[in-house]
């Protein structure tokens, strides 16, 4: 799916290794390497902060910590300070596939498609498993009309990870885009068993439905996804999926 407020935390955003970040709870003993979904994002920040300026880490355990501080500023809508992190850990490791994930998404964040593009790719040739980066890729190739190899990248990005809704909302776009409403609805009902609430699978299957000759049941889900994130039908009607 496009960048969108909800993507911050689901469009290939983890700390390394980690589950994606959440906001809430009390720091851990070290909240920056924490891998507790409930650390807030202002907690994470300022323990990674420490654990960088202390100067006591490995090179390793730096650019994780940048990583993971990038991570959080991207989770805050701050995308160009995220960006600094993550320039900062690939230049300690090059093969870090995180970070240029990480980047992927802190530039489409910015609408730079090229740069969002060019990292994601990085990202998968040193990690060929990262589901993440190719539902990434997957989107934006679509988004810029390269439509079969965006539809290769989301059947792999779901061959790794079958029930993610954010690929399968992906591939769902791809397809209406292709005119497939069958596909898109098949995958927009997949999504939804993952996540009830994606409103951008939501609005995809009330595309994919009146276009199949189902009013009813696409106004029905129109209407769902504009109560649950108004933000999908604007991004989608942009690139062109609109009633």
């Amino acid at each position: 799916m496009m960048f969108a407020a909800r993507d911050i935390l689901l469009l290939g955003l983890f700390l390394a290794g980690a589950g994606p970040i959440a906001v809430a709870a009390q720091p851990s003993p070290d909240a920056c390497f924490s891998t507790d979904a409930g650390t807030s994002l202002d907690i994470r920040i300022d323990s990674c902060t420490s654990d960088i300026q202390a100067g006591g880490l490995s090179q390793d355990r730096l650019s994780i910590a940048l990583q993971n501080r990038g991570t959080a500023y991207i989770a805050k809508g701050d995308p160009d300070r995220a960006i600094q992190d993550y320039d900062r850990a690939i230049s300690i490791d090059p093969n870090y596939a995180n970070a240029f994930n990480g980047r992927g998404v802190a530039y489409q964040a910015k609408g730079d498609k090229d740069r969002a593009i060019e990292d994601y790719g990085r990202a998968i040739r040193l990690d060929p498993g990262n589901a993440n980066a190719l539902n990434g890729r997957c989107w934006l190739r679509a988004a810029s009309g390269q439509l079969q190899a965006a539809l290769a990248d989301c059947n792999e990005s779901l061959r790794l990870r079958p029930n993610s809704s954010n690929s399968l909302d992906s591939r769902a776009f791809v397809h209406i885009l292709l005119g497939r409403w069958g596909d898109a609805i098949v995958d927009s009902d997949a999504a939804l068993r993952a996540d009830p609430r994606n409103a951008y699978a939501l609005f995809e299957r009330g595309i994919a439905k009146l276009r199949s000759g189902d009013a009813a049941g696409g106004n029905a889900d129109i209407a769902t996804s504009r109560a649950i994130d108004s933000k999908a039908e604007i991004e989608l009607a942009g690139l062109g999926v609109k009633l």
